[in-house]
């Protein structure tokens, strides 16, 4: 693994992580819970709400599930994975916005174009993607997990064109044109000095550095896979919820921190069986190294809709599609209401340790006022 410094994004991390050291205590504030059937009285303090943050995820992913769900269709959908080969990956944490950028874009282009071939499916799709840029050890491996439906609108729009039973498209020819467009577009991006590089990748500044670099990348085999599709829609959402908000690492996969360092699960993939499933002990100072290496820059978008799903003219597409596969309207009305029902049933947010009941709010505890460093000489703050 490369060793990547921590200088040019450190006003970023230290953000990430002061959210992550707060969340859910005093600093944050609260509110005081009081259970009215038994007395019983509890603090429940803020979340940081911070999209690094292994704590805060899983609200946030049922929030994006319950907004995502009307957009179900009923055909069976597929899971697609683009990944980066291992150099760029080495300069992506220099690029991040740039690379993850591309990463993003030319994964939806292949997608897309591949599908609208006659020779293979011949029509219009919709993609979700969603990025990862780790692997199971917290190393930095960007990739992209796309779920697409089994089909698409045909070309002039009169019809929904359906894949072969267990087949999307042909994963060879995906990583063909992925490979092909992704370094032409890089190479776009370093012509326009768009790319920065640092250490050892220094001198791929250079134009003729640079393309020297590219040619291996041009012949070696470029990782996409696709996997059978989902069982229902019920296992695309349940699919959707576990990876949308995912993080590097969850506290669930956390064994134990003491003087020797941080220990937890990891999955190693080149080992088969029960084998897989291994711990690692890391430093400290290496645990949050390889954790910081997945902040994303501000504002980056981490799931992003193309062709029938984007969210330009989604609802009118599905509306479309919907009407081609004789999907009533008011079959999804009911579907509609029906999820209206369950949320209205939904169990309170608060719920009594002792009795069970539902408790309620009575006080609200503001946050913590920053502790100020003291006048320095001169009368600057």
């Amino acid at each position: 693994m490369f060793s990547a410094p921590m200088v040019p994004f450190g006003g970023k991390l230290s953000k990430v992580m002061s959210a992550i050291e707060n969340c859910r205590t005093a600093i944050l504030g609260g509110h005081v819970l009081r259970c009215p059937a038994c007395e019983h009285q509890d603090i429940a303090y803020n979340s940081c709400r911070n999209r690094h943050c292994p704590k805060c995820q899983a609200s946030a992913a049922q929030r994006w599930i319950e907004a995502r769900q009307s957009d179900l269709l009923p055909v069976d959908y597929y899971h697609v994975v683009f990944t980066l080969p291992e150099p760029i990956s080495a300069i992506a944490y220099y690029n991040k916005a740039v690379i993850y950028g591309l990463l993003f874009e030319i994964a939806a282009e292949t997608l897309s174009t591949i599908a609208a071939d006659p020779k293979h499916l011949g029509a219009k799709i919709g993609a979700t993607l969603v990025l990862h840029t780790w692997g199971s050890a917290l190393t930095h491996h960007p990739h992209v997990h796309g779920i697409v439906p089994g089909g698409g609108l045909s070309l002039d729009g009169e019809r929904w064109v359906s894949c072969k039973r267990g087949f999307f498209l042909s994963v060879r020819v995906l990583s063909r044109l992925f490979r092909r467009r992704f370094l032409e577009a890089l190479s776009q991006a370093h012509a326009e000095a768009r790319l920065q590089f640092f250490g050892e990748y220094a001198s791929l500044s250079e134009t003729t550095a640079f393309a020297k670099w590219l040619a291996p990348l041009k012949k070696c085999e470029w990782v996409v896979y696709a996997k059978r599709p989902f069982a229902g829609p019920k296992a695309v959402l349940a699919y959707l919820s576990r990876y949308t908000h995912r993080v590097a690492i969850a506290n669930s996969r956390l064994v134990a921190m003491d003087d020797s360092g941080v220990t937890f699960r990891w999955k190693d993939y080149r080992a088969k069986g029960r084998k897989r499933h291994k711990v690692m002990t890391l430093s400290h100072d290496e645990f949050m190294r390889r954790f910081l290496l997945h902040v994303l820059p501000t504002g980056f978008h981490r799931i992003r809709h193309y062709g029938l799903l984007a969210n330009t003219g989604r609802r009118e597409h599905l509306d479309q599609v919907r009407a081609l596969l004789n999907t009533t309207t008011e079959l999804t009305e009911s579907q509609i209401n029906h999820d209206r029902s369950i949320d209205e049933s939904k169990p309170p947010t608060y719920v009594c340790p002792d009795c069970g009941a539902a408790m309620v709010i009575v006080e609200i505890l503001a946050r913590s006022l920053r502790i100020r460093a003291p006048p320095q000489p001169g009368g600057q703050p």
